[in-house]
């Protein structure tokens, strides 16, 4: 009895075992889990950031478009179907656990006095009917290993459709953000056209008068024109911001939000951005859980190719019954069954499975380099967009003061012409000195407003709200 029980003793102790290495993530070993460099500006906080960041700007028109693109946007409509497709194959390969059943039935016509026949026949038909079951017993664990696999395939298209719903917020947000900067830009512009309008027609009015020249009416007229030469671009600059905000929200160009085209101020914060930390930005970015899901899914497939190191045994059984007539089938007489093991093994010829697990070995190597690549880049594009958005900053602070101490210039400027203290030279310097710092300044905004949805791009915000596929 004892020497019966070794065998399958064995069987019991090999089905305990899963050939490959098990998986740990390297994520909580990656030294990137202190603070940013770029976030000791006042600019910012340690404070970790919301998933609906957009909400901090508190623009109920903002929220509005983000969530039409969220439900609409085709980019997503195609990750979320690859989302279902990899569900799908999930539950393939887990079924791979379960019994599988053949039913068969079949019926045979043969001439009894067929003299070639080995079998005397007392009918022309014979009835044939029978079940059949086998169960693969994945002693070796190539089965645990593929459905493993697949999981993380899951986890990694699941980050995918993350990332796709990051991008669509911030590139939303982005095409908002420049429609309303353009608005502003054609603001600035308009406004410089109506001041230099009116120095135009004082020049036009001192000649009329004896007091100026032609000159300086020339000169002014070239100025006022320069500018208005700015209003054409700046135009074709929103509508095709508005263009694309509509398309990232499922709708045709044409149907571009009317409340969008009359925005003059873009979204921008007046207080610190919280960042988070580096520990946090590799638990928050869909790019890095997508890349530690593949090297998951690679190392599984490791234990997948070495299974085929050993033998496939599944376990079958068949019941069934033959009969010359339909009635007879359900008699005892024309009963079979059958059980039993059925092994299959490609020993000793093992080069071929031992080719495929160096080949999943390097899979998960190269898989490896990726992850380590794409949480550095990470860190660079935060770190990076951390340093541009509090230049920016410090940029527009600079213009915001220069503006003020150039439109003083200009005032003073226009009223000793007046009361011919200047030259007319004095003004024309005066006015394009301001025009162009608020044009610059009205950039910069722009930039700012661009900077600042690149840093919450960066810092990956916003998946959290993605919905179960």
């Amino acid at each position: 009895m004892f020497r019966k029980l070794i065998p399958a003793a064995s069987l019991l102790a090999l089905a305990a075992c899963t050939a490959g290495p098990d998986y740990t993530s390297p994520a909580p070993k990656a030294p990137a889990q202190t603070g940013f460099v770029s976030a000791a500006s006042p600019a910012f906080t340690g404070d970790e950031p919301p998933g609906r960041w957009w909400s901090l700007f508190g623009d109920p028109v903002l929220d509005g478009l983000i969530e039409q693109a969220l439900t609409a946007n085709t980019d997503l409509r195609i990750a979320q179907a690859n989302l279902a497709q990899a569900r799908a194959v999930l539950r393939e390969t887990r079924a791979g656990r379960l019994p599988s059943t053949t039913v068969s039935g079949g019926v045979t016509y043969a001439n009894p006095s067929d003299a070639n026949s080995p079998v005397a026949l007392d009918s022309d038909f014979t009835f044939d009917a029978g079940l059949d079951v086998s169960y693969q017993l994945d002693l070796a664990g190539r089965i645990r290993r593929g459905i493993e696999a697949s999981r993380a395939d899951v986890g990694a298209i699941q980050a995918a459709f993350d990332f796709t719903r990051i991008t669509v917020a911030a590139e939303t947000a982005r095409a908002y953000a420049d429609a309303c900067s353009s608005g502003r830009q054609l603001a600035v512009a308009r406004e410089s056209v109506r001041i230099q309008e009116q120095t135009f027609d004082l020049t036009r009015r001192l000649v009329a008068g004896g007091r100026g020249t032609a000159l300086e009416t020339g000169q002014a007229g070239a100025q006022l024109e320069q500018t208005r030469a700015q209003i054409p671009t700046l135009e074709a600059q929103r509508r095709t911001a508005l263009y694309r905000l509509s398309v990232l929200t499922g709708r045709p160009p044409a149907e571009f939000p009317q409340q969008v085209a009359a925005c003059e101020t873009a979204p921008s914060l007046s207080r610190p951005i919280p960042v988070g930390s580096g520990a946090s930005l590799l638990a928050r970015r869909p790019d890095i859980r997508q890349a530690e899901r593949e090297l998951a899914a690679a190392t599984a497939r490791i234990g997948v190719a070495t299974a085929q190191l050993y033998p496939d045994i599944s376990l079958g059984g068949s019941i069934g019954s033959t009969a010359t007539s339909i009635g007879d089938l359900a008699s005892s007489s024309g009963f079979r069954f059958g059980i039993g093991p059925l092994i299959s093994w490609s020993f000793p010829n093992v080069a071929v499975a031992r080719a495929r697990i160096a080949q999943a070995e390097a899979g998960a190597d190269v898989a490896l380099a990726r992850f380590d690549g794409t949480w550095l880049n990470a860190l660079q594009e935060t770190e990076s967009a951390l340093t541009r958005y509090g230049s920016e900053l410090d940029r527009v602070a600079t213009l915001r003061r220069a503006r003020a101490n150039s439109n003083e210039a200009a005032r003073i400027a226009r009223l000793r012409y007046r009361a011919g203290r200047e030259n007319f030279q004095v003004v024309l310097d005066a006015e394009r000195s301001l025009s162009e710092i608020e044009a610059s300044l009205a950039q910069a905004e722009a930039q700012l407003s661009d900077n600042l949805v690149t840093v919450f791009l960066a810092l990956g915000g916003g998946w959290e709200q993605a919905p179960a596929a």
